[in-house]
């Protein structure tokens, strides 16, 4: 029957496979590989890539959400010396640590491909990177993204090293990098550089990053304009851990308090504060696992999920919007401790949500 099919018809029915049902159904026969090719996915929940991020290991783990199982997916890099910073466009973007000034490198671990990226025009050691990717329902490749990379140290001229109050601007789609005009504040330049991790949240025009030390507060670089804007963070005094992330394009920021509660805040139009989720107390406790404090706890959100995390071994905490409705819920997943058989041994990771891309890109 299957071989009777509409080629029309049968690839409309590839798209509802997941990434990892379609691929299989490529491999089948020449026929079945040139419809799935056709196939345009419909929405599935992101997958949870874990990461190392301790030294570099020569494999990663994976989460179906369709499946609720892991996958070992294989890496193979000629650079050793990576950490993981971000997902973008179904890749994953990556610092060479093994170099003193900023390097980066995208990755696709589901076809093992990877390239670095071109120089900076100015070398820094330890800016804020922040990314923005357009379109997430089509095909990011195609329609490019950019890359932010703000403050950091540089050498001067006189010898020694100064902050550097200058942002640069990667856009793929040009391969190349460019120093964004307008002013930076040489106070936002140290804050960039001394107190804000890697993570960044692009919402609704404008590029934000949160300090680290508390008490949290966030810095905004306004991408039309290139000004630069300052907002608090709800409760931000009190948090025991905070994060930074987008949730269905919306700023967002997860945080736990020392009495167990765990709040998700989103922003507003007259940027004002609201709680629109908390985690349920039982699934805190089992996250805590007898644990007082909230500290150590990481958080990765994205389209459609949202999830905090700590190990590879340990369970995690989702928060997914229920497919055909706006209404999302709380769930548990199982750590990945075993694969087959295979005993995974516990370590720290770092989380990231990204859909599947298994097509080679031109790298």
């Amino acid at each position: 029957m299957w071989s009777n099919l509409p080629f029309d018809l049968l690839a409309n029915i590839f798209s509802y496979l997941s990434p990892d049902s379609l691929a299989r159904a490529k491999s089948a026969c020449r026929s079945w590989h040139a419809a799935a090719a056709l196939a345009v996915p419909h929405h599935h929940p992101p997958w949870f890539l874990a990461l190392p991020t301790r030294g570099w290991s020569p494999s990663c783990f994976a989460h179906n959400p369709v499946g609720e199982n892991w996958h070992v997916l294989p890496l193979d890099h000629s650079v050793s010396a990576l950490r993981p910073i971000a997902s973008i466009c179904g890749q994953v973007l990556l610092r060479v640590t093994s170099k003193t000034w900023l390097e980066l490198a995208i990755s696709n671990p589901f076809t093992r491909q990877f390239r670095t990226l071109p120089r900076l025009n100015v070398a820094r050691t330890n800016p804020a990177v922040g990314l923005i990717q357009h379109s997430p329902t089509q095909s990011c490749r195609n329609l490019g993204f950019k890359i932010y990379v703000a403050g950091g140290m540089s050498e001067a001229a006189g010898g020694g090293a100064v902050y550097q109050p200058t942002i640069e601007m990667y856009d793929s789609l040009r391969d190349t990098w460019h120093v964004v005009d307008g002013p930076m504040p040489v106070e936002f330049a140290v804050r960039l550089t001394v107190w804000t991790p890697n993570e960044s949240v692009y919402s609704k025009g404008i590029l934000y990053w949160m300090t680290s030390a508390r008490a949290y507060s966030l810095m905004g670089f306004k991408i039309m304009t290139n000004r630069w804007r300052e907002l608090s963070v709800p409760m931000a005094d009190r948090l025991e851990f905070a994060s930074l992330v987008s949730r269905n394009g919306n700023l967002t920021i997860v945080g736990g308090t020392s009495d167990g509660d765990v709040s998700v805040w989103e922003l507003g139009e007259d940027d004002d504060w609201s709680v629109v989720g908390k985690v349920p107390f039982e699934l805190g406790m089992k996250f805590l696992g007898g644990k007082v404090n909230w500290g150590g706890v990481k958080c990765v959100g994205s389209n459609g999920a949202v999830w905090l995390y700590r190990e590879i071994g340990s369970g995690m905490i989702v928060w997914r919007e229920v497919i055909g409705g706006k209404k999302w819920q709380w769930s548990w997943i199982e750590g990945c401790c075993s694969i087959r058989g295979r005993e995974i041994k516990n370590f720290p990771i770092k989380g990231l949500l990204l859909h599947p891309d298994l097509a080679h890109a031109a790298f």
